[in-house]
């Protein structure tokens, strides 16, 4: 610095130039932006690729799709690759096959379950009974949007049925004779119920699985009275068989014995009718020559009776001396 004082008053003007170091090329962008530029791309590129993949979609063989286009749902059957609008339509899947649901025990490791198993009968019994109930989808749009769960409304009413059906049988239909008539009924009330809610699902088949007492001495009692049962049904069939055999030939011996006593009585008319006319025959002789005839008919008579006849000869003592016959023999002596 030279003599001369610094005056702050002074106008003086100081420059900054940057050194060689610090000077950016030209053309050159900040690293900060580059990095939110390459951000920005990365996002772009990921947001058509979701934008691609939610543009298509695939239903199979077993199902049907719902497509819902801001709110309005509708039914696509048709298998194979479809296309949606992204971010506008939405699908839901539905599975069309036949599902089961087990009512009364666990399908998966065959336990009881009491709680949906064990009934009252109309004689006051308890009894277990196990059903199958199988249902299928038949309108996606109802299956979904009607009903939270359709299955799950199936499964409560085919309990409620189930269980008031039951109770109008006796112990014994349920567990034996009345399974089939049982079933019938409880899946009619279901369908016409099931109808009635259109919740889109439709009852296929309702079976009872197994039906028997919840002790074991009443097990034991029942089986016993089905034994009698079929040692009734057993003997009806052997009895029935029996008259089968019999049947024949106790008709046969019948038409035998009428058909003799057909001949028997033919033979004894017509040999009434015979001597009825010889008896006429010889009444109108005997009314042209009543002498004659009556004396012929005697010897006739005595003609059939004097050879039979035999004469004893006693003394008076009593003592046989000599037998004849008329036939001129004589056949012995007395002493």
């Amino acid at each position: 610095m030279d003599d001369q004082s610094y005056n702050p008053n002074d106008n003086f003007q100081y420059q900054y130039r940057p050194g060689p170091q610090a000077r950016k090329p030209k053309g050159q962008k900040p690293a900060g932006k580059k990095i939110v530029f390459i951000a920005a791309a990365v996002i772009c590129v990921l947001l058509l690729a979701v934008t691609a993949l939610n543009s298509f979609y695939t239903i199979g063989e077993q199902e049907s799709a719902v497509v819902t286009t801001f709110g309005v749902p509708q039914t696509v059957t048709s298998p194979g690759l479809h296309f949606k609008i992204p971010y506008a339509q939405e699908v839901q899947k539905v599975d069309m096959t036949i599902k089961g649901i087990a009512i009364g025990y666990d399908p998966y490791t065959n336990e009881s379950k009491d709680e949906e198993s064990l009934m009252i009968t109309s004689d006051y019994n308890f009894v277990n009974v196990d059903f199958f109930m199988e249902y299928r989808v038949t309108d996606p749009v109802k299956y979904l949007y009607n009903s939270e769960d359709a299955a799950g409304i199936l499964k409560t009413l085919a309990q409620s049925y189930i269980r008031d059906t039951i109770g109008l049988y006796p112990v014994d239909d349920v567990i034996t004779s009345g399974k089939s008539q049982i079933q019938a009924e409880i899946k009619e009330k279901i369908i016409n119920r099931m109808e009635q809610e259109d919740l889109g699902i439709q009852l296929v088949n309702l079976t009872i699985q197994d039906a028997e007492p919840p002790t074991a001495e009443v097990l034991a009692a029942f089986k016993d009275v089905e034994n009698a049962k079929q040692g009734k049904e057993t003997a009806l069939n052997n009895a029935n068989k029996y008259r089968s055999e019999q049947l024949p030939a106790a008709e046969a011996e019948a038409d035998r014995i009428l058909q003799q006593a057909e001949a028997a009585k033919a033979s004894r008319i017509n040999e009434a009718n015979g001597q009825v006319a010889r008896f006429n025959s010889m009444y109108e002789e005997y009314s042209k020559f009543p002498g004659i005839t009556k004396q012929r008919m005697y010897y006739e008579t005595m003609e059939a009776l004097l050879p039979g006849l035999q004469v004893i000869l006693t003394d008076e003592n009593g003592n046989h001396l000599n037998m004849f016959s008329f036939d001129g023999a004589k056949e012995g002596a007395a002493q």
